[in-house]
């Protein structure tokens, strides 16, 4: 068969997220239900008399109209509609390398990108944000090294996962520089965005950057509504096409329930409404968060400024995956190993759920702590 990294972290989450009794493991918020998202009668029946055939394959032009009216510029030519963000990086990835090429790549990360670099290109270089006594920041010198002559693309995830850190605008201008100097594309994963955890104001997109700029993005995250599995590309018309293509090679189109639903999450009112729901949520959650972490003397970590997760180092003797290991099989409480973002001893923790619960559920891992 052909060789592919595993990806670790969804193949973890898979497996055990259904089997513990404390599920810490998520990154987006408590979803929404039909009921909630569907207000009025005329929306419910408009959803019920809905006919299940084949929708557009690159998404309905009205739901596509909606989530280019997020990107300043963009037109329903710049949008293809993709199920979840993670088809939307496989795509774009498919699309961009080929044998020879190589991919550099932000870390920590959500690791579906090291993986496809290594898979679609030669090899994925990395370059890293690094934590400092003022929080994380782009190590520049890392990318400019990690960025040669046979770069094709550099991937980043802003808002990152999992630390929450949104990149300054100096630092976005430094990877497009980078980029723009070996005419390497930019794929940017911004999925988290929508998400911020101290201002209303959305965190800037790499849209409009650069000529070569591909978007990913979706639903399952700032939205709370990942069971649609509606997710997005946004880039140049040309490039649309391309992905496109390939997608014809995938599921072809989205569901058409789900398009029909996208379509009334992303209308503009709406669709700040859900974002205003996720902001609060997370707004509410993160003090008990941190106040449980400033209980325990190993733990340290820095505020995110987006997104229901946080990334939590830990001074202790035992490396991140066996811990996480352990106080899964010893209390039943499921994390994110910090090695599996290409980070050490640390872990990941959604707190976009019940607080209560997620904080009875950290009391429990910490009974694994050596």
């Amino acid at each position: 068969m052909a060789k592919i990294d595993v990806f670790e972290m969804e193949r973890l989450q898979s497996l055990y997220w259904h089997e513990v009794e404390y599920d810490l493991s998520e990154s987006g918020v408590a979803p929404l239900s039909l009921d909630e998202l569907l207000r009025d009668d005329h929306a419910r029946r408009a959803l019920l008399d809905t006919g299940l055939g084949y929708p557009l394959s690159e998404g309905s032009e009205r739901t596509r109209a909606f989530v280019a009216e997020w990107y300043d510029g963009a037109g329903v030519e710049n949008v293809t509609i993709t199920n979840g963000g993670s088809e939307a990086n496989l795509v774009a990835l498919w699309s961009l390398l080929e044998p020879g090429d190589r991919l550099a790549f932000m870390v920590p990360n959500y690791l579906q990108g090291w993986g496809l670099g290594r898979h679609f290109g030669d090899a994925t270089d990395t370059f890293a944000l690094v934590r400092g006594r003022d929080g994380w920041s782009l190590d520049v010198d890392a990318l400019e090294r990690a960025i040669g002559p046979g770069t094709k693309a550099v991937m980043v995830c802003n808002p990152n996962n999992p630390t929450g850190y949104v990149l300054t605008a100096d630092e976005m201008d430094a990877i497009v520089r980078a980029a723009e100097h070996v005419g390497a594309w930019i794929v940017a994963d911004e999925i988290y965005r929508g998400a911020e955890v101290d201002t209303d104001r959305t965190t800037p997109t790499f849209w409009g950057r650069s000529d070569r700029v591909i978007v990913t993005s979706g639903l399952s995250k700032a939205f709370g509504l990942p069971g649609l599995r509606v997710g997005w590309a946004v880039a140049s018309q040309e490039t649309i096409a391309e992905l496109w293509i390939r997608h014809d090679y995938t599921t072809l189109t989205p569901g058409m329930l789900s398009d029909s639903l996208a379509q009334i999450a992303m209308e503009p009112a709406r669709r700040e409404e859900l974002l205003a729901r996720t902001r609060g949520i997370i707004r509410t959650n993160l003090p008990r968060l941190e106040g449980w972490i400033a209980t325990k003397p190993a733990l340290t970590y820095v505020r995110p400024r987006a997104g229901a997760i946080a990334y939590v180092d830990y001074d202790l003797p035992i490396g991140s995956r066996e811990l996480i290991d352990r106080i899964r099989t010893q209390q039943s409480v499921l994390l994110v190993p910090g090695e599996m973002f290409g980070l050490g001893n640390g872990f990941r923790v959604g707190f976009g759920f019940d607080i209560e619960h997620t904080i009875k559920g950290l009391d429990r891992a910490a009974l694994s702590f050596p």
